[in-house]
């Protein structure tokens, strides 16, 4: 059973840093593009970096420059290192991953994790 176990995250003073950690589990021949979507209260989910096979990076516009995503060699595990936080980035951070097949000849799928929440405090 395919899943994707997050860790990291917690409370950080604002101006900090933080770090969330997602890895894929299970058999997985392939993931296209994993990433990190955030969903603070009452708001909706955002997408907030995304990073795909052999190519682009997108960042939410108010993150560049101050959030970094890192996909390790294996594909399977991607961290969010997060500088300078602000108060509104608060929220729960959950991992993305699209176009992940179990086998070659496996249609895509799209998995997201239960979330890790991150508190920027002042």
């Amino acid at each position: 059973q395919v899943r994707l176990e997050e860790s990291g995250g917690g409370l950080a003073p604002v101006g900090g840093t933080q770090t969330v950690f997602c890895e894929a589990v299970g058999v997985i021949h392939n993931i296209h593009t994993m990433g990190w979507y955030r969903q603070a209260p009452g708001k909706r989910r955002e997408m907030v970096a995304t990073l795909s096979n052999g190519g682009p990076i997108h960042y939410l516009e108010d993150v560049k420059g101050r959030f970094h995503i890192v996909r390790t060699d294996s594909g399977k595990e991607v961290y969010l290192r997060m500088y300078n936080l602000k108060p509104e980035d608060t929220g729960t951070y959950y991992c993305y991953a699209d176009g992940l097949q179990e086998l070659n000849s496996s249609p895509p799928h799209t998995y997201w994790g239960r979330g890790t929440q991150v508190t920027v405090s002042s």
